[in-house]
């Protein structure tokens, strides 16, 4: 079982919530950034393709195992969008507040408001891993027309969780981790690492 565990991630968000998870493990969960390691390029349609290079990217270059996120809000009415570009639906530089306001105005002319949260996680032990670890979250909800809330990131303040009625800013941090898509595929993901047999 390996001791250093990095997270292939530069988002404070989203590095928050995956170190608050692995907590319980005896891993030292570091940042690619304690490396100086870039972002990596993300070129692929499918979340788990840009999760794996990632992965591999940062297991590269730190020498270590290394554990990537790539998840996105996909929308019915959009078909699927924004989906792998969801940090940059509205632009690059990416930046919350412009992607909530744009995707109020796209929907405005749509009534269907159903959209799900989806996160894919991988691990890999080293840069060529011929078996990484994979587990998958989806979290289901529908758009608000308005921002709700003060915590989480993204398209959270605008995301209404459908089992509580209440906006992903909403939502106490703890029970955010236990519901969302990221929660969900972490605890896939620990009982994954809990149980490798090298």
């Amino acid at each position: 079982m390996f001791k250093r565990l990095v997270i292939a991630s530069g988002n404070k968000g989203k590095l928050r919530e995956i170190q608050a998870m692995l907590s319980p493990l005896d891993i030292e969960v570091l940042q690619q950034s304690d490396f100086n390691v870039p972002e990596a390029p993300e070129p692929h349609c499918t979340f788990i393709e840009n999760a794996l290079a990632k992965a591999r990217h940062a297991s590269k270059l730190t020498k270590l195992p290394a554990l990537a996120d790539d998840s996105g809000l996909c929308l019915e009415a959009l078909n699927g969008e924004p989906g792998v570009q969801s940090a940059y639906f509205a632009g690059k530089p990416s930046n919350d507040e412009n992607n909530n306001a744009h995707l109020i105005e796209v929907l405005k002319q749509h009534e269907n408001r159903f959209a799900y949260y989806y996160c894919c996680l991988v691990l890999v032990r080293r840069h060529d891993d011929p078996q990484p670890l994979i587990a998958e979250g989806i979290w289901q909800g529908s758009i608000l027309k308005a921002p709700r809330g003060e915590n989480g990131f993204g398209y959270d303040p605008l995301f209404m969780d459908s089992m509580t009625g209440k906006s992903g800013a909403e939502l106490d941090p703890g029970i955010k981790n236990k519901v969302s898509h990221r929660g969900q595929a972490l605890r896939k993901m620990l009982h994954l690492i809990e149980h490798l047999t090298y």
